[in-house]
């Protein structure tokens, strides 16, 4: 079955461009000029973004190396144990809203360190799927769509990930 599986996976990227090729010969399109213009649009997007990327990729940086994050947690290590919340996927669930990249670092460190059949292994886990890189997601949407005003869309966002993160800790805790 495993074996199905993988043969369809690696066929199905060939199989949509043959498709679309197959399609626009029907249809009578200029499928590579489209596909031409498909990437011009492509590359503006990608320029209109970069600088909003280059700021955040930043300041995520300067997060991590500065202490700061190990600082926040030292801060509200009192509330977590009072509610029974792991300390060690703080790092995770603070860096998650912000960066992808980081969080996979933050989640890989944790696995390493506890193992991905632990608790806290998989809570990391399960954090992962639950939640979004909000701050950067709303940054490159709303960057190449000129919106400025993102305020509700960010505490709505924000609230999401809490939310994820917090049933992410007490399902797995309920299920272990």
């Amino acid at each position: 079955m495993i074996h199905i599986i993988n043969f369809l996976s690696n066929l199905a990227m060939p199989l949509i461009i043959l498709i679309i090729v197959i399609y626009g010969f029907i249809e009578k399109k200029e499928v590579f000029d489209k596909f031409i213009e498909g990437a011009k649009e492509g590359i503006k997007i990608v320029i209109n973004i970069f600088p909003t990327l280059i700021g955040l990729f930043l300041a995520v940086g300067t997060l991590r190396s500065s202490g700061v994050l190990d600082i926040a947690i030292k801060l509200i290590e009192p509330l977590l144990h009072m509610m029974n919340f792991p300390t060690e996927i703080m790092p995770l669930a603070l860096l998650r809203p912000i960066s992808g990249s980081s969080s996979i670092a933050v989640a890989t460190d944790i696995m390493k360190n506890f193992g991905v059949d632990s608790q806290i292994g998989i809570m990391a886990g399960v954090i992962m799927g639950a939640t979004e890189t909000t701050l950067y997601t709303i940054a490159v949407y709303s960057s190449s769509v000129k919106i400025k005003k993102t305020r509700f869309v960010l505490i709505a966002s924000l609230t999401a990930d809490a939310v994820g993160i917090i049933t992410s800790v007490v399902i797995c805790r309920l299920l272990s």
